[in-house]
């Protein structure tokens, strides 16, 4: 199982019911998979570097979860045909690195 985050962009016009369905319909779709629903981030209505659709404005959501590949495919595909996400980005968070003691050894990771 892999550590990831999705940077959400949600149409400003959309209700906050809305945006509500949308994050329970991913939050569903992780857990469904296996996966594990770590955090919600709502950043609130932000300007975008650049238009898109006629829009200058969208609702940021932060998404952290613990899933497998494929329920990361499932996910993406879904916000691709959701009315009201704008756009997303999924990325894979790096895993933590072990701090080492007291006379451990450092190995480089490769």
């Amino acid at each position: 199982m892999n550590a990831y985050e999705i940077m959400l962009m949600l149409d400003p016009e959309v209700e906050d019911e809305r945006q509500n369905e949308i994050l329970s319909r991913m939050r569903e779709l992780v857990e469904k998979g296996g996966g594990a629903w770590q955090s919600h981030e709502p950043w609130g209505r932000r300007k975008l570097a650049y238009e898109i659709d006629k829009k200058t404005e969208a609702h940021y959501h932060l998404v952290q979860f613990d899933a497998e590949p494929v329920t990361l495919d499932e996910l993406t595909r879904v916000l691709k045909i959701t009315d009201g996400a704008m756009r997303h980005m999924a990325v894979r968070r790096p895993k933590p690195r072990r701090k080492a003691t007291a006379g451990e050894p450092v190995v480089p990771e490769s």
